[in-house]
């Protein structure tokens, strides 16, 4: 089944959810308007639908190829990416001194979701490039923004981000690339990365390396790393000291090259410093966060894509009896009540996580236009708290969604021909990649509650408990126990902050770390439910006074769904987490057994 673009629920979440129509009075995009986000995103899902999309299966099957030092993409991958760059969707967030049109994260993240629902391999390469432009604009010197940044930001060159080494993934301390200086302001880069997302490809001319790197004296450990930039090809043509020497077979995505990079064979590749010296990984976390989300978004995308090929096919699939209580005889198995228990079960998670996803965005768009350095602070903080439940729940339920998506398909789910199982497969990468989920966890638990003393969290809950309230009191029967579950669902996280942030302040590492992983779903939940109430009230009230897009009750009915089916599960959740580090004492004698 192809992909289309939901482009109406994406403006709806949008305007309703995340927060654009009240940005939009507040003059925080005021080149924007809400008709303007819809034409353009109404163009972008038409792109997806008919560009991207119909090369996913072929991307898949013939994947990227390595030859003579040459990586050739899958068919048809290069003519799209042409297309997509001359219609100017790469230059949609860049900004306007440099040839981009300066629209808001919140608009890109929708088209960035659209981009990886019809193909995640294609999608994943500009998120990169995306990420280095903000990284160079943060932190480059004016010649490197005056040399590179138009043609990133136009898409006519590409970018990458080298970290990880083979010993070296998450701990990024014991990295052992090497710069020396020379002395005329550039550096000889030596070493090898792998890992490295479109690190050598077809597509573009020249390809535009981030590169983590150790100098002579450089202290020991993280604050030892610089960040370097190094081409493809030099200013003046000519080719620099680095090389694909290999590129990865994979579970997925297999249309994404993923190289091994060698920098230095010849003596050292040419490179110059993006920052101050030694501190190289605050200059990576700036494209780090970014490509955090868009992996998030990439988790909502390929659950919107399996959930739509799910219900393609259960709306096909014929077989045995209808619902209980109908007539005998063959019936789509969309009436199946199991079926629709997966199918519900798929839609409400993506639409959860990508309610999520988008509130990140907008907060990511005040941290950079509100006015006032106050209001642009607590926007920077309620990103930073967002953005790690951004990535690892959404990346979750990507995998969650497209492996009840084969479930679905029945014993059809397991053959690689129904496209069901690419699903699953590219999926799983994005759990894993831009920091590990328990990476994630680890980080919002560690660093992220502690924010203004546990203030930006509180005021998160106090938001989310203000939805509750609103349901408590205008909810109709239509909302069954929406409301007390919600109400349930963000008491228990409230408790579980409480919990942790106690943890934090009597240095008690163990029971935090121990309970990251179940508290960031926990605040999924209660987040995702409060998020999908929002727009259950929208869609009531629009109701209410006459609107009659079919959408708002059915928008209505899968709020109600995730509180009674999947927001009860906080209450355990909680339990986990208030259970602390108690299963470590026996970790170890259990898992010698």
């Amino acid at each position: 089944m192809t992909y289309r673009a939901p482009v109406s629920d994406i403006v709806f979440t949008m305007r309703h959810v995340a927060g654009l129509d009240r940005a939009l009075e507040d003059g925080l995009y005021p080149d924007l308007s809400a008709d303007l986000a819809q034409t353009i995103l109404e163009e972008a899902g038409r792109f997806a639908n008919d560009v991207i999309a119909p090369l996913n299966r072929e991307g898949d099957k013939h994947g990227a190829t390595l030859k003579d030092g040459v990586v050739t993409t899958a068919p048809g991958w290069k003519q799209a990416y042409k297309a997509w760059t001359e219609a100017g969707w790469n230059a949609l967030p860049g900004p306007v001194e440099y040839g981009g049109q300066g629209l808001p994260t919140l608009l890109n993240s929708a088209c960035v979701e659209m981009w990886n629902a019809a193909s995640m391999a294609f999608g994943i390469g500009p998120v990169l490039t995306m990420g280095a432009i903000e990284a160079l604009i943060k932190h480059g010197s004016e010649d490197l923004k005056g040399r590179y940044l138009e043609k990133l930001v136009s898409g006519e060159w590409t970018a990458t981000m080298n970290l990880t080494e083979p010993q070296a993934g998450s701990d990024l301390a014991a990295l052992r690339t090497r710069a020396e200086p020379v002395g005329d302001g550039t550096y000889k880069i030596t070493g090898q990365k792998i890992f490295i997302t479109y690190g050598e490809h077809d597509l573009t001319d020249n390809i535009v390396h981030l590169v983590l790197a150790r100098l002579p004296d450089a202290p020991a450990g993280t604050r030892g790393i610089s960040l370097f930039l190094v081409p493809k090809f030099l200013p003046d043509g000519t080719r620099n000291d680095v090389r694909c020497h290999s590129i990865e077979h994979k579970l997925g995505i297999h249309a994404s090259p993923t190289c091994t990079m060698i920098f230095g064979d010849g003596g050292g590749a040419v490179g110059w410093l993006v920052g101050e010296e030694n501190r190289g990984l605050n200059c990576m976390f700036t494209m780090m966060n970014n490509a955090r989300l868009a992996v998030g978004l990439q988790g909502v995308a390929i659950a919107e894509r399996a959930y739509q090929q799910a219900l393609g096919y259960a709306n096909e699939r014929r077989q045995g009896r209808a619902a209980m209580g109908a007539v005998e005889g063959m019936s789509p198995i969309v009436a199946h009540p199991d079926v629709q228990r997966n199918l519900l079960t798929m839609k409400a998670l993506t639409a959860a996580a990508r309610a999520i996803c988008y509130m990140t965005a907008e907060a990511l768009d005040r941290a950079h236009l509100e006015t006032d350095e106050a209001g642009r602070r607590k926007a920077h903080e309620r990103a930073s708290l967002l953005t790690p439940v951004a990535k690892a729940f959404s990346t979750d339920v990507g995998m969650e969604v497209a492996s009840l998506g084969v479930q679905v398909h029945g014993g059809m789910g397991f053959i690689e021909e129904t496209g069901a199982a690419q699903h699953l497969r590219d999926a799983r990468i994005a759990p894993i990649y831009e920091g590990t989920n328990g990476i994630q966890a680890i980080d919002l638990v560690t660093r992220k509650l502690p924010l203004s003393g546990g203030a930006t969290v509180q005021a998160q809950i106090a938001a989310m408990r203000a939805v509750v309230a609103r349901l408590l009191k205008e909810s109709t029967p239509a909302f069954g126990a929406t409301a007390p579950r919600l109400r349930d669902a963000v008491e228990s996280l409230d408790r579980a902050t409480s919990h942790l942030l106690k943890a934090a302040s009597s240095n008690a590492p163990a029971e935090a770390l121990a309970g990251a992983t179940p508290y960031l779903r926990l605040f999924a939940l209660a987040q995702g439910g409060a998020a999908l109430a929002q727009g259950a009230l929208v869609a009531s009230a629009l109701m209410a006074g006459g609107d009659g897009d079919p959408a708002h009750p059915a928008r209505i009915a899968l709020c109600r769904f995730f509180a009674e089916n999947i927001a009860v599960g906080a209450k355990g959740l909680e339990e986990t987490v208030m259970g602390g580090a108690g299963f470590l004492q026996d970790a170890n004698l259990a898992l010698a057994s």
